[in-house]
């Protein structure tokens, strides 16, 4: 017996004082099950008690207690609610009387039901090695669905149901969905409110763990494609008690930055015969063994503290609770894909899961299964562009001598001269800037690009239909100086021959001019290979907004409040959409991924070259038809409104208004309707959202300083993102 029971005798008649008070509240599972009876959003109680999302979680997985005046708030929400929804009555034979564990993996799940196409393939061993250090290329194609080997499953605890739109277990090979965040307490959470208990100590135990026992990974994305294999993110305290150091230091580039050979815990997983990719360990380490049969063996990791979530894309991520990171980073993986490093290796990663390049098809000599060529994909092969596709360091131009000029198909950053200001533009009180949401995506949608090799010709007939890159002059078209040409990224006149992307080509001939191209290097294959990225990026897009409460039903008025308020309505959903931005801008950038490091010397050649998705023909085809789209709602907006630019910045554009929202100039039909064509505000990729309101004298202002107010017009010397 204790030798102080007055100490706890005093303990138990607090506890039964809290009761009598009413102070006590029911259990955490209980506080989520009365609000999601009730059709109540974690933002909507938040908002009612003046807290943050975050909070409610909180209290709802028990990791927090509401204080003061807001537990009194909280217990009569909970009190009213219990009345209007009381618990169903238990049912005795499948009570729990310990903690709620996932269900055990099944010990040799059956695969899924395999296609004509591959129905008898070969098992194929598969290697995670990537070709650069900045994107793993895909490896060797495995057409079997791969098993996890049978083992114990790991414990896990279920401390609330913290719901998100998408739910775990979908899949009964990963039943604890595609990632966990570990913490330095052994807790590995998982979305869905998912804990698991990682007994690891060591990186290649947790490795092992990871692949035996967690039910960690995802369905692949298309029929020819392969599994996404486990993503482990590792806070600082989990870093430091595996052995790592808490911050990874030295004096390169953050992307380079990496263990060194000879550091303890490198030695270790190689003396566990488990090998790292060419981009060592660093921020997104990849661990694999190559496969057996058609089991893969590869752990994606991610260190927090190395800075591996950038701020640009994934704001406040790093600071956030375990559980708060694994929602956010789960909602990203299940309607993107699981990261496999940044937002831009993501978004590339992701054409590729999307558009696999192989598929198997029956070899008819040997009648065996072999991998084949998958239409409409890019292929396993390099490819190198034509020379003036290229970059000016490329092998391609520095081998031949080329001085032919270069494709200059980039955004738009233009701003118009002060001196064709009217007074009356100079009278109105208000610049307001329009944004376009996700333009490089809405410009992916139905695109033909080049599937093969560029072949060369002199003198074609143009033809709009067919991608490449064309030599012709367009000097002698004079547009209205108070518009950018479309045919420059700066706005300014051609003042010559020069190479042009086939939309940017097309454009000119819709506008009705006669265009007679010198040369060109155009590309017999084509096909719409980023259609399935783009459909996939934007469901994720317009999801993502429709759960920040910003949706497709709603008028523009409607649209405008909401978009004021989608950020605060939801940090963490605020993150992931920040997050399918720069995935589509990154993924884009990628395909024309420059040499890096101070030490590259011109015509070498260096590692992205070496993947099939490095293709800056793809890339100019995309922001080639973003600026020509841009340029054809400037237009239009000048024959419905009379009214012209005051500059664009990318998928920005700045216009002179009488009033601080653009409903005071965008143009509407007499029935409401938004007139098609021109600027339309909505959620959806293309449509426009407001960017900022500034006074018509500040961005005099800046123009007449040379500088662009579409850079900083959303207040706070803001600087858009330009595309890569």
């Amino acid at each position: 017996m204790t030798d102080q029971p007055p100490q706890l005798f005093t303990a138990v008649d607090s506890l039964l004082a809290a009761v009598d008070d009413g102070t006590v509240l029911p259990a955490p599972s209980e506080r989520a099950r009365l609000r999601e009876e009730a059709g109540l959003t974690q933002a909507a109680v938040a908002q009612a008690l003046g807290v943050r999302v975050p909070s409610i979680a909180a209290w709802e997985a028990g990791r927090a207690e509401p204080k003061a005046e807001r537990l009194e708030a909280y217990r009569r929400l909970l009190e009213g609610l219990a009345r209007r929804y009381p618990a169903p009555a238990p049912q005795p034979s499948h009570e729990v009387t310990g903690p709620q564990r996932a269900p055990r993996p099944p010990a040799s799940a059956p695969p899924a039901a395999p296609s004509a196409l591959t129905a008898q393939p070969p098992a194929h061993d598969t290697v995670c090695a990537p070709a650069t250090p900045e994107i793993e290329t895909a490896e060797v194609q495995t057409f079997a669905t791969p098993e996890r080997p049978s083992a114990r499953p790991a414990a896990s605890r279920r401390p609330a149901a913290k719901k998100t739109a998408d739910p775990v277990g979908t899949d009964p090979r990963f039943p604890h969905g595609p990632l966990a965040v570990l913490d330095g307490d052994g807790s590995a959470y998982g979305i869905d409110g998912i804990v698991l208990d990682c007994p690891a100590r060591t990186i290649p135990q947790l490795v092992e763990w990871t692949l035996r026992e967690s039910g960690l990974g995802a369905a692949k994305l298309h029929r020819y494609g392969k599994d996404s294999d486990p993503l482990i993110v590792l806070t600082a305290a989990a870093a430091v008690k595996l052995g790592l150091p808490e911050r990874l230091e030295g004096h390169e580039q953050r992307r380079s930055l990496r263990l060194p050979a000879d550091h303890p815990v490198v030695k270790q997983v190689v003396k566990a015969k488990w090998q790292l990719t060419q981009r060592g360990f660093g921020p997104w380490a990849r661990i694999y063994r190559k496969a057996q049969g058609r089991e893969r063996q590869c752990v994606q990791l991610a260190v927090l503290s190395w800075d591996a979530l950038d701020e640009r894309a994934w704001p406040g991520v790093t600071a956030m609770e375990p559980a708060d990171i694994a929602r956010v980073l789960g909602v990203y993986a299940t309607r993107v894909i699981t990261p496999r490093g940044s937002t831009a290796v993501s978004g590339l990663e992701l054409m590729t899961a999307m558009r696999p390049p192989t598929r198997a098809v029956r070899d008819e000599t040997t009648g065996n299964w072999v991998p084949g060529h998958n239409p409409g994909s890019l292929g396993t092969e390099p490819m190198d562009p034509a020379p003036p596709e290229a970059t000016q360091e490329h092998p391609v131009v520095v081998n031949s001598g080329w001085t032919g000029g270069f494709l200059n198909e980039e955004a738009y950053q233009w701003v118009r001269d002060v001196d064709l200001l009217t007074a009356q533009e100079c009278t109105l009180p208000y610049a307001v800037g329009l944004d376009l949401n996700t333009a490089f995506l809405a410009a992916a949608a139905r695109l033909t690009v080049g599937l093969s090799a560029p072949d060369h010709f002199h003198a074609p007939t143009f033809n709009p239909k067919i991608p490449g890159s064309w030599l012709l002059d367009l000097s002698h078209i004079d547009l209205d100086p108070r518009l950018p040409s479309p045919f420059t990224p700066d706005g300014s006149r051609p003042t010559g021959p020069a190479w042009y992307q086939t939309h940017t080509v097309a454009y000119a001939q819709e506008l009705g001019y006669n265009v007679a191209p010198i040369e060109a290097y155009l590309r017999r294959e084509t096909g719409a290979y980023l259609d399935p990225w783009h459909d996939r990026l934007k469901t994720a897009y317009v999801d993502t907004l429709a759960d920040l409460g910003v949706t497709k039903d709603l008028n523009d008025a409607e649209f405008l409040a909401a978009m004021e308020q989608h950020k605060q309505a939801d940090p963490a959903l605020a993150a992931v959409l920040s997050a399918i931005k720069a995935t589509v801008k990154g993924g884009v950038g990628k395909l024309r991924e420059r040499p890096q490091g101070r030490h590259y010397k011109a015509g070498e050649r260096w590692p992205a070259l070496e993947r099939p998705t490095w293709r800056p023909d793809i890339r100019a085809a995309v922001i080639s038809k973003a600026r020509v789209n841009m340029h054809r709602k400037l237009n239009n907006m000048v024959k419905m409104t009379g009214l012209y630019p005051l500059a664009v910045l990318s998928d920005c554009v700045v216009y002179p208004s009488s009033g601080e929202s653009p409903l005071a100039f965008l143009p509407y039909a007499e029935s409401g309707k938004p007139q098609p064509g021109a600027f339309r505000l909505g959620p959806t990729p293309g449509l426009a959202k407001l960017e900022g309101v500034q006074p018509m004298a500040w961005a005099v202002d800046l123009m007449e300083q040379g500088l662009n107010p579409a850079r900083h017009i959303k207040g706070g010397d803001a600087v858009l993102d330009e595309g890569e």
